[in-house]
């Protein structure tokens, strides 16, 4: 297999609202900044894939209109996925692998704000027994929630202590929506409060792939991806175990996470008690830094939030904050699908 590595990354500053923008207005300074950080050109870029979602932009083919973002000249080769940026770049990872191409441009977006995304993310589920109930996606993680709480694997005081940690972590972060610990607030959804939620957030995040000496050349030191798989748990929530995430532990597993130890992990957990699930699935010890960009709970911008995990870690690995680290997304209600990925940097020379 050929080496690829995520080269660049760059991301919004995310807000509740950017009602003054339009999906391509947001995305442009985005496009613009993660080809200054390499030199390239958009001519230079062998592959363009996106993801996003028609449902949340609220029209049919809103993906081709972020295509102004990238340029109508020169021509390029261009994918788009409705799903997560990180599905877009597993499909760019795919398409370097083959060597049909030694750049990829990735880039996802998502606008959040104009409607309920709650309400907006009922659409997921089972469309004969569960979705014409209307449970909303803050009903369907508290469920989860209290599976946890009933199988004493965390307590409302520890899932406030995942809050606390994110939300100080993201201090550091000049992207995050949210920054600082703050109080958790009234419950949302029992045993959910306000505080292990994420916020609505609008955004868009790029990466840049390249393989082997392409790599080298265009980054000090690229984050090399070593594995990556996603996998899927069955969509009837009434049929899963609502406390384990097989899926998350066999993408793992064949994504080489547990060869050996990770020092980082970005986890795609949009709620507190998501990231118990993930932590038991990828055997994740207090050795391992979880979420040193504050994850989604400080800043969940749909469709670009799991790119924006994979693209946090690889940024570590960039200036040398961590060797190996684990970054992974998830779409869908109670994780029920789940992306992968090992990431790791050149050894230091001492």
């Amino acid at each position: 297999m050929r080496d690829v590595a995520i080269v660049a990354f760059s991301q919004t500053g995310h807000r509740r609202s950017s009602e003054e923008l339009s999906e391509v207005e947001m995305l442009m300074p985005v496009l613009h900044d993660v080809l200054g950080q390499t030199g390239l050109r958009t001519g230079d870029i062998g592959f363009t894939c996106s993801g996003s979602s028609d449902y949340l932009a609220g029209r049919a083919f809103s993906f081709t209109m972020a295509l102004d973002g990238v340029g109508a000249w020169p021509p390029i080769s261009e994918s788009h996925v409705e799903m997560d940026g990180a599905w877009a770049l597993y499909e760019a990872w795919v398409k370097l692998l083959t060597g049909d191409a030694d750049t990829a441009l990735v880039y996802s977006y998502g606008k959040s704000s104009p409607g309920s995304v709650r309400d907006v993310l009922t659409r997921q589920l089972d469309p004969y027994y569960v979705a014409p109930l209307w449970p909303d996606a803050v009903a369907v993680a508290a469920l989860q929630a209290q599976a946890l709480i009933d199988a004493e694997h965390t307590s409302e005081r520890a899932l406030a202590g995942i809050a606390t940690r994110s939300r100080t972590a993201a201090s550091a972060n000049p992207h995050a929506q949210l920054r600082g610990p703050r109080p958790q607030g009234d419950y949302v959804v029992r045993p959910l409060r306000t505080g292990d939620c994420p916020p609505v957030s609008d955004g868009a995040a790029a990466v840049i792939l390249a393989a082997g000496d392409t790599a080298r050349e265009l980054c000090e030191r690229p984050a090399w991806i070593r594995g990556m798989d996603h996998r899927i748990e069955p969509h009837s929530l009434g049929v899963r175990d609502l406390t384990d995430s097989p899926s998350t532990r066999l993408a793992a597993e064949r994504a080489g996470a547990f060869e050996r130890a990770v020092d980082t992990a970005e986890l795609h957990a949009p709620f507190t008690s998501q990231e118990v699930v993930l932590r038991r699935a990828l055997k994740l010890d207090d050795t391992v830094t979880v979420n040193p960009s504050g994850g989604a709970l400080a800043a969940n911008p749909v469709m670009a939030a799991g790119l924006i995990r994979l693209g946090e870690a690889a940024a570590r690995i960039h200036r040398g904050a961590s060797d190996r680290a684990l970054a992974h997304a998830t779409s869908g209600p109670c994780l029920q699908q789940n992306l992968v990925a090992v990431l790791e940097g050149e050894p230091h020379v001492r």
